[in-house]
């Protein structure tokens, strides 16, 4: 009898564990992801969506935009220089990550280097000991704000410019002061920009990439050709209508004028991940002038439509005055672009509806349904339809008693790659957007303006692999939009 009940136990065992395992087979994996993908310091950078730069130095006393490199280091004296002021604007602006033009084009240097007299130890600001970077970081790192620096390639000052080995030699000396000097970095701004008149020469930039990833592997490196972020291609703030994060790096050089339209696209058929870096500033100049005005709140806006709104990251310049504060106009105009933004995105119509989709992945209870759109994780969940289908995946809100917006959001689970190229929305069977690349984050502004509808479907019309990844949408309103008078 033992042996009966020890034989049954054996059999029914088997059996618990082969439907368990059976069970365990059914759970529809992830799709396979789409080459290239970003880094994880990339996908960090993209979630922040607006950086802050800081055009800062002797052309702040100057009033010139462009140093000539004889200013005397005497006329650098910010006596009201306050760095949590800086940092307390970013906080109320949302913004998490602070550039600092450590030196500009003029070669004068916000740090006692060891390698120059042309820096702050020269000048009568806190009798020559000031330092505005180590200010700036003292400022930011208790408050969780993360800092980056520029140091300009061209350097107008310094006599060993137009010597290649000599300057070389130079700059990658400032380049390790700063990286070891100031703790953790989060992106090294470097640019190939120099004027006409400026000698012919090369710059090293793979030397200096290898050792700021010896010295920081963390940190993201941006320039036209990268490694890690890509200029846009112009500094008025605006990314292509399609603006893939894929390009050829091989393809690009730094300083080469002929490539803006690629860097402002992007390619779909990139091998590299290369996402783009929106520069603009909240004046006209990049340094203050007290002659210059922050851009009207609509200006801003447009921008970061364009910007954020096409797959990009807003870098967006507000410099300090003369006293070393942020002006009381500039501080004014970013809370009131901070207030439009959440005034605009606080609210999520969708959240209302209820949905369908052309397809879903894995079934329904299978992880890849339309519930992931409208939840809080903007990367890793999403609605994936079936493999293999080959008609147009679509997905659809319904609201029986209406709904009234004029933005649509549309966000791809870009850490499986960027894959949509092309898309089109109707409200109640009447086609009020069409797009192309959607990637992180794409803002249709409708040209219309505002719509009522019952019914919203979103089509994806051709994608990479067919098989688009939807993260998360929403409808909202912008009560700042107003095209029937241009703003």
């Amino acid at each position: 009898m033992g042996k009966q009940w020890c034989s049954l136990f054996i059999i029914t065992f088997f059996e618990l564990c082969t439907f368990t395992f059976s069970r365990l087979e059914q759970v529809t994996p992830p799709p396979l992801p789409i080459l290239p993908l970003p880094t994880y310091h990339q996908l960090k950078w993209q979630q922040r969506e607006t950086i802050m730069f800081l055009h800062f130095g002797v052309n702040t006393f100057t009033g010139l935009e462009r140093g000539t490199g004889n200013e005397n280091p005497a006329i650098f004296n910010p006596v009201a220089l306050d760095a949590s002021q800086w940092v307390s604007v970013a906080e109320d602006a949302g913004i998490s990550l602070m550039i600092l033009t450590a030196k500009h084009h003029d070669g004068f240097c916000l740090w006692p280097s060891k390698y120059t007299d042309h820096t702050v130890k020269k000048s009568p600001w806190k009798n020559g000991h000031g330092d505005v970077v180590q200010e700036l970081v003292d400022a930011a790192k208790p408050r969780g704000v993360d800092v980056g620096l520029y140091l300009s390639p061209w350097d107008r000052h310094d006599h060993r410019y137009g010597m290649e080995k000599p300057y070389n030699e130079y700059y990658l000396a400032q380049l390790q002061e700063l990286l070891t000097r100031y703790g953790s970095l989060r992106e090294i701004w470097f640019d190939g920009f120099k004027g006409e008149d400026a000698p012919n020469m090369s710059y090293f930039f793979t030397d200096w990439f290898s050792m700021v990833k010896e010295l920081q592997s963390s940190i993201n490196i941006f320039s036209d050709a990268g490694p890690d972020v890509r200029w846009v291609g112009n500094e008025d703030g605006f990314a292509g209508e399609s603006c893939w994060s894929t390009i050829n790096r091989t393809l690009l050089s730094i300083g080469n004028a002929s490539i803006e339209h690629y860097l402002n696209r992007g390619d779909p058929k990139g091998t590299d991940w290369l996402p783009a870096e929106s520069d603009v500033s909240i004046r006209k100049g990049w340094f203050w002038h007290s002659s210059e005005s922050p851009k009207k709140l609509s200006q801003l806006l447009k921008i970061y439509y364009n910007s954020v709104g096409r797959n990009s990251v807003l870098l967006l310049n507000v410099p300090p005055n003369s006293t070393g504060l942020i002006s009381e106009v500039d501080v004014e105009r970013l809370r009131e672009f901070r207030t439009a933004i959440d005034t605009i995105f606080s609210t999520n119509v969708a959240e209302k509806c209820s949905i369908k989709v052309s397809s879903q992945r894995g079934g329904i209870g299978g992880g890849f349904g339309s519930e992931n759109v409208l939840d809080n994780d903007h990367l890793w969940t999403y609605w994936a339809p079936r493999d293999g289908d080959k008609d147009d995946h679509w997905i659809e809100f319904r609201a029986d008693e209406g709904m009234r917006f004029n933005v649509i959001r549309i966000q791809e689970a870009i850490g499986l790659g960027q894959r949509i190229k092309r898309h089109k929305i109707c409200v109640d069977g009447k086609v009020v957007a069409n797009g192309t690349t959607v990637g992180y984050k794409r803002l249709h502004r409708l040209n219309n303006g505002v719509v009522h509808g019952q019914t919203v479907r979103i089509r994806i019309e051709e994608s990479r692999g067919n098989l688009p990844l939807i993260s998360s949408i929403g409808l909202h309103f912008d009560p700042y939009w107003h095209p029937e008078k241009g703003v």
